[in-house]
């Protein structure tokens, strides 16, 4: 009996640590969308253990060492919302990241006295681009997150231009 309920025990964990076949098939669905959406060069998009990411870069999103958007920045976000105002079982997380160039003394004057607080500011900005669009307060949380996690070294200008992003996660609950 013991070796029985052992044996089911291991079996049932991996299947248990999996994302639920509902929520996997919205988050595959979501990439489909946003693949067919945005071009490698606007916006990377990956899927892995359950989760959804866009990066986008900030070049498309936010004029140099700022973190108001135009009208374009503003369309490339809308083409997220359809995608975005569907989903039922997910959580949006926008992510705002810089690279370690000290904020402008113009930002400062603004009261953005840190590279965390311009990342706030342009993963508020995202969130609320999508929020007014359409898509539900209740799924979407900003948080800026500085100069933590950079993806590419800050001493080359190409590795700084990587490390100023806006990811966007879709993650199911639980997760």
């Amino acid at each position: 009996m013991r070796r029985d309920f052992l044996k089911l025990a291991v079996f049932a964990l991996p299947l248990g640590a999996c994302v639920p076949r509902g929520e996997y098939e919205e988050l595959q669905r979501a990439y489909r969308e946003l693949q067919s959406r945005y071009t490698t060069d606007q916006a990377t998009i990956t899927m892995l253990e359950g989760r959804l990411k866009v990066t986008l870069t900030d070049r498309i999103l936010f004029p140099s060492g700022g973190y108001r958007i135009n009208e374009r920045a503003r369309e490339e976000l809308h083409k997220m919302v359809p995608t975005l105002r569907g989903l039922q079982q997910t959580r949006v997380i926008v992510e705002g990241y810089t690279d370690t160039t000290p904020v402008s003394p113009e930002m400062r004057r603004e009261g953005i006295a840190s590279n965390l607080d311009l990342s706030s500011r342009r993963a508020d900005t995202v969130a609320d681009v999508l929020v007014s669009a359409g898509v539900p307060r209740a799924i979407v949380s900003a948080d800026g997150r500085g100069e933590a996690n950079p993806v590419a070294s800050n001493a080359t200008a190409e590795g700084r231009a990587q490390n100023r992003r806006i990811e966007v996660t879709l993650v199911g609950p639980g997760n």
